[in-house]
């Protein structure tokens, strides 16, 4: 042992110094610097195949004989008003390369040229490829607009789940132009949305679908009425407990559920054993039609603990509605004695795609800014609701929500 320790003693620095002149004297290599030295210009690609798909095309070929190809690149316009091109790149390791972002189903020209490893190119080899339509102009065929409570709501159909936005656009009276209001990106099947916040005179409202590359679709004008919606007064909310709700726990009682306090003490059932859903019940005090609500859970417990995650809301009409046992599931606009089901409602989790238990900053103050839920528009008037919890983010027999803020029209 003495002797190794003492070899390492006399060799260790003189290592070190190798070490240190060797990376002192060495240069950083750019990737975009060739990568060989073999200045022989390549062949081109040949037996070339096109297999057209929606705004895009698959294009086969044989790599050519010679050794030193690195990539085969497809040099192409994608949009012939504007001129906007695009290049992609395919590994010799493959022999397909994709072209995609194409404005129109139309014919196209591709240029084909293999790239050596020295950054020699080979000739252009000229294919033409004949695109179908675009997605985003199928999506675009399906543009919904129609009146919603305060506002307008859009909808369209995207069924292969292919990213695009839909951009929503608004014309004050007596504005020349119409100026972007919302955009919707996404890559769902279907996409609803709604913007809020006008009065019920008529408005001049456009859509129009956008794709990743630039291209956007022709605009869907329409005047639109909003319809009528105030916020609900929380001043004439009341508890109105019935003998199947769920006991309160911890002195969170359910008044605090519209006390205007979203970081103090909210409405809490006892951590127990008890039977699911978790239920409470209030009344507002009037009748409503009922267009959207705002729930806002539990800080320091994001996506956790006895926040809801599935959950149900009941309602009633009845100026003095009797008791139900409410199951953990029932189809919206089921009937239950005085109850109907007003809709059913899941919680969605971290945006960031981050497991719960691990949400990040970011997620964590999304949730804390509240979620809205809206109600469907067959929901009927109701003057007491019922918020019935059948799944807390940790699976518990309990829940708790801080406050809950509810719109509609009261006439």
């Amino acid at each position: 042992m003495y002797k190794t320790s003492r070899f390492l003693k006399l060799v260790l620095p003189a290592l070190m110094a190798l070490v240190y002149i060797h990376f002192s004297c060495s240069k950083d290599v750019s990737y975009n610097t060739p990568v060989a030295s073999d200045k022989t210009k390549p062949g081109v690609v040949s037996n070339v195949k096109v297999n057209n798909f929606k705004g895009g095309a698959y294009i086969t070929y044989d790599l050519p004989k010679t050794g030193n190809v690195l990539y085969v690149k497809a040099a192409y316009i994608i949009n012939d008003e504007t001129g906007k091109s695009r290049q992609t790149k395919s590994s010799y390791y493959s022999d397909t390369i994709i072209v995609e972002g194409f404005a129109k189903k139309k014919e196209y020209e591709v240029k084909l040229t293999a790239v050596s490893r020295a950054d020699v190119e080979s000739d252009m080899v000229s294919v033409k490829v004949n695109p179908d339509t675009p997605v985003y102009q199928l999506v675009a065929k399906t543009i919904k607009m129609q009146a919603d409570f305060g506002g307008v709501n859009v909808q369209t159909t995207n069924p292969l789940k292919k990213p695009v936005g839909a951009i929503l656009l608004y014309k004050a009276t007596g504005d020349p132009k119409y100026t972007i209001y919302q955009q919707n990106f996404s890559d769902f099947a279907a996409v609803n949305f709604s913007v809020r916040g006008f009065d019920t005179l008529p408005k001049a409202f456009a859509t129009y679908i956008t794709d990743q590359w630039g291209n956007n679709s022709d605009t869907v004008y329409q005047m639109v009425s909003p319809l009528f919606e105030i916020q609900l007064d929380k001043n004439k909310f009341f508890v109105n407990r019935l003998p199947s709700d769920t006991k309160i726990g911890f002195g969170w009682e359910l008044s605090n559920l519209w006390n205007g306090n979203t970081g103090g003490t909210g409405w809490h059932t006892v951590q127990e054993n008890v039977p699911l859903p978790i239920v409470c019940t209030f009344g507002l005090g009037v009748s409503a039609k009922l267009s959207r609500f705002i729930l806002y859970g539990r800080s320091g417990y994001e996506y956790g603990h006895g926040n809801p995650k599935v959950f149900s809301i009941w309602g009633s009409d009845n100026p003095a509605p009797a008791d139900v046992v409410l199951p953990v599931f029932a189809e919206v606009g089921t009937v239950l004695g005085d109850w109907v089901n007003m809709g059913n409602y899941v919680w969605p989790g971290p945006p960031s795609g981050a497991p719960p238990t691990a949400a990040t900053a970011t997620d964590k103050a999304f949730f804390n800014k509240g979620m809205e839920f809206t109600f469907p528009f067959t929901a009927p008037k109701a003057r007491f609701l019922r918020l019935a919890v059948s799944e807390s983010w940790s699976g518990a027999t309990f829940a708790h929500a801080m406050e809950i803020t509810l719109f509609g029209n009261t006439k």
